[in-house]
């Protein structure tokens, strides 16, 4: 099957035009070693089956890092990937002078091509008229306007790649010259990289490219890297000693000399073909961002839009989420009375769906983050708020487009973590991923709420308004923000070192989004969450119930049947001369009760006994320094299914029961009544409590966020050093706060 190639500039419609040509014949995933979303689907282009590749949007060819050239490789084939029989080069007509640059960079490749000049609507609106037929002419390839949004002159691009699918022609040698030496080098390259098989043309386009990207990524630090854009091609090998010593030979500048060379030629097939008449003197576009960008009526209006955005995450979805936790509760209940008793089925509950359970909750807070990111994308704002926001991220280190998934991260870090793929730069990429952990999310209100309810609620109001709880929680808020900023600040000049991006944005028109297009993106990230992380949240929470089931046969410490017999003949006893029958079905309940709560105890025992309990204990000499036992390292351990998972734990170890949450009376008492057996003093005390908010502030103990941090980053490399940085850092901070408290008198 034919390969067909769409490549062309951000905000140009390649993606609505992919949609169109592919329809939900479509499959996504990652380029082979990179983050880089690869985007594919099947069709039929005038009765011939195609394959439809949607290659990343970009502005250019030259290549400083790995991902960058992600789009030369596959139009050349020097990777992984089929090079394509023809590429569909899709550029925006109302702005052909920037779109032609990238256009010209791609022929010079020497591969078949055809050109769709996209977006005719809007360039007649705008007062542009390009001359298609004038256009083919100077470009050398066919060029068919087209509106993507609409459908209309798709077919007759179908039509003109099957023309050139089964009559390719490969376009003419570039139109610009550069000075004698460099283009001395570009033969010398040339020579070496040409090939019988390829035409001509290709070898001259890959030496451009080839000196181009070597002088781009030397000066950006990139070679030798992971980021090193050379890394993949290994059949440029024996070429990279002449292109380096070529390059010696020549300026600086010639990455800007080939810039300046290739606008210049666009700028001249642009006035040659394009007929301007009288635009717009004030656009609506221009009358819309008078309002938006205005320095403070826009940064209002942004606010409130990123408010409206943290609020439907926050929010919105948690009414959805309530139900899949419903729904999964039923069908645990379910399953519990229809299978035997046994392991098999405890497996089946606890360890299957409620592992499903962890990863479909998750999918109404992605749906909603990814709706208002396509929306804002596709509306034109999206570029805006980056404009926006760039001021003080840049202050960081980091790119205006990180805000959106820091703010994310309030509500939770796994859409966020997913919401960073906007961000271009992959160094940036990765500091705002590794760094998003540290956001309070929600997940950690449960357990902030248990130890303050529990350790601080008595404590009197400060300046007789404020409470201790209050500002505990505002504190941790607050610590969180800094940290994280902090954090950012040093991977950016350490780790990931790199310099604070420039802010590089196109301001596309405003339009309206296309429903279709929206939903379609919407449904592959959820899609792409329940494939690719889903399968490893359920991995890891089958092997954590497990870790907390085993071993299952544990003699308890106390005679069991004993004890329940006893309150049996009580039972029996109180009721043998009583009539009333709300009164028996009192001593009734009672009796229940206190079945139950031996029933508690017998599994606070068994999970003291079990895998987590055993590594609870192992972890004690370690944790003890933050005034932690081996109940809490436990409860640490549990928490990494998910952090709100520490407060039912505490109250499986206590036997108060698993169906506890943050707002239950015994497990809080328990906490606050509960005692070392050696020394007789409180266990849980307000030092001990901050100790553990301040852990559950900086460690990373959620194993859905570490299974989309490798899905999103392709590496188990990053997850595995964001958790031990985060936990060294939780330690760190803990054990501070706990040692330093016992220091100044404090218990």
């Amino acid at each position: 099957m034919s390969v067909v190639a769409l490549a062309g500039n951000p905000n140009c419609g390649k993606t609505t035009l992919f949609n169109k040509l592919t329809g939900l014949n479509q499959k996504v995933g990652n380029y082979p070693g990179v983050t880089v979303e690869r985007r594919s689907g099947s069709a039929n282009f005038a009765g011939r089956a195609v394959t439809v590749v949607d290659l990343p949007g970009t502005y250019s060819l030259i290549s400083r890092s790995r991902d960058e050239a992600i789009a030369f490789e596959v139009l050349t084939g020097h990777g992984e990937e089929a090079k394509p029989a023809v590429t569909v080069i899709v550029v925006d007509a109302s702005n052909l002078d920037r779109n032609l640059y990238l256009a010209l960079s791609i022929l010079e490749l020497g591969h078949p091509a055809v050109v769709a000049l996209n977006m005719m609507d809007v360039a007649e609106k705008a007062g542009v008229h390009p001359d298609p037929e004038a256009l083919s002419a100077a470009l050398g390839v066919p060029v068919v306007p087209v509106v993507a949004k609409s459908g209309l002159g798709v077919d007759k691009l179908q039509a003109a790649v099957v023309e050139m699918l089964n009559r390719p022609v490969a376009p003419p040698a570039r139109g610009w010259h550069l000075d004698e030496a460099v283009e001395r080098a570009v033969a010398e390259l040339k020579a070496s990289l040409h090939a019988p098989e390829r035409p001509e043309n290709a070898a001259e386009g890959e030496a451009v490219w080839l000196l181009s990207s070597l002088a781009t990524a030397e000066r950006a630090g990139t070679l030798g890297t992971e980021d090193d854009p050379f890394v993949s091609f290994r059949d440029l090998g024996p070429v990279m000693d002449v292109a380096r010593q070529q390059l010696r030979l020549l300026q600086d500048d010639l990455p800007a000399q080939v810039i300046q060379a290739r606008y210049a030629q666009a700028n001249q097939i642009s006035a040659q073909a394009v007929r301007r008449g009288e635009a717009p003197a004030v656009t609506t576009t221009d009358r819309i961002d008078h309002i938006l960008l205005h320095p403070i009526l826009g940064a209002v209006i942004f606010l409130g839009v990123m408010a409206l955005l943290f609020q439907s995450i926050f929010a919105w979805a948690d009414p959805l989420m309530g139900g899949i936790e419903d729904t999964v509760g039923f069908l645990q209940a379910a399953a519990t009375s229809a299978l035997p008793e046994g392991a098999l089925r405890d497996l089946f509950v606890d360890g299957v769906i409620g592992g499903v359970g962890n990863v479909v909750v998750f999918v109404p807070q992605i749906a909603i983050l990814f709706l208002f990111i396509a929306v804002l994308e596709d509306s034109g704002y999206l570029s805006r708020a980056a404009f926006i926001s760039d001021r003080f991220m840049a202050r960081v280190g980091l790119h205006g487009r990180a805000f959106v998934p820091l703010l994310s991260g309030f509500a939770c870090a796994i859409p966020a973590v997913m919401a960073t793929r906007s961000i271009e730069n992959r160094r940036d990429r990765l500091v705002t991923i590794l760094v998003l952990p540290l956001v309070t999310c929600s997940a950690r209100l449960p357990v902030y709420t248990l130890i303050i309810a529990s350790l601080f609620a008595a404590e009197k109001p400060v300046l007789g308004v404020f409470t201790v709880g209050g500002l505990l929680m505002l504190m941790m808020y607050v610590l969180s923000v800094t940290i994280t900023v902090a954090v950012a600040f040093l991977l950016k000049r350490t780790l990931l070192k790199s310099p604070t991006p420039p802010l590089v944005l196109e301001l596309p028109p405003y339009r309206w989004p296309e429903p279709m297009s929206v939903a379609r993106r919407v449904y592959e990230r959820c899609k792409v969450f329940v494939r690719d992380a889903g399968t490893v949240i359920l991995a890891l929470s089958i092997i954590l119930w497990a870790m907390l089931y085993f071993p299952r046969q544990v003699e308890p410490s106390f005679d069991v049947q004993r004890e329940k017999m006893l309150i049996e003949h009580a039972y029996q006893a109180s009721i043998a001369r009583e009539r009333n029958e709300s009164k028996i079905a009192e001593r009734q309940a009672s009796r229940d009760e206190a079945w139950a709560f031996i029933d508690r105890r017998v599994e606070a025992e068994r999970v003291k006994n079990s895998v987590a309990g055993r590594i609870g204990h192992g972890l004690e000499p370690i944790i003890e320094p933050l005034g932690y036992d081996w109940r809490i390292g436990v409860g640490l351990l549990a928490s990494f299914a998910a952090r709100e998972v520490f407060v039912s734990t505490l109250g499986l170890v206590y036997g108060v029961g698993e169906e506890v949450d943050e707002e239950s009376v015994p497990l809080r008492q328990r906490l606050r009544s509960e005692v070392d057996p050696k020394t007789g003093d409180r266990i849980y005390t307000p030092l001990v409590g901050l100790s553990l908010m301040i852990f559950f502030l900086l460690a990373a103990q959620c194993m859905s966020t570490v299974a989309v941090v490798r899905r999103e980053t392709n590496s188990w490399r990053w997850p595995a050093f964001m958790v031990a940085y985060m936990t060294v850092l939780a330690w760190s901070g803990a054990f501070l706060v706990y040692q330093g408290g016992r220091l100044l008198g404090f218990q």
